[in-house]
């Protein structure tokens, strides 16, 4: 897949890319990452997880990779960041 930026963080794992994600037929903004979970944002240290992934990527340049599914409406795909997978750069 091209490359994407990311133009808003909304928990620890969830993000939002332009321009659009398209996969099996459909399209959208939302990204969830493989490889890692981040602590729910109403959750001890969900805050923490959303600022994290928020100076790391936030208005950056990503690739999606690999797509599994659409989970409510988020591409839970591989993503990458400096060549690196996003999930090395959390706790697992």
């Amino acid at each position: 897949m091209p490359t994407f930026t990311v133009t808003s963080v909304i928990d620890g794992d969830t993000f939002e890319v332009t321009p659009q994600w398209q996969w099996n037929g459909q399209t959208g903004t939302r990204v969830r990452p493989t490889g890692y979970y981040a602590p729910e944002l109403h959750t001890y240290g969900g805050q923490v997880a959303k600022d994290k992934l928020a100076r790391l990527i936030l208005g950056q340049q990503i690739e999606l990779r690999t797509a599994y599914r659409i989970d409510r409406g988020r591409l839970v795909c591989d993503v990458f960041f400096r060549n690196r997978n996003l999930a090395e750069y959390f706790d697992r």
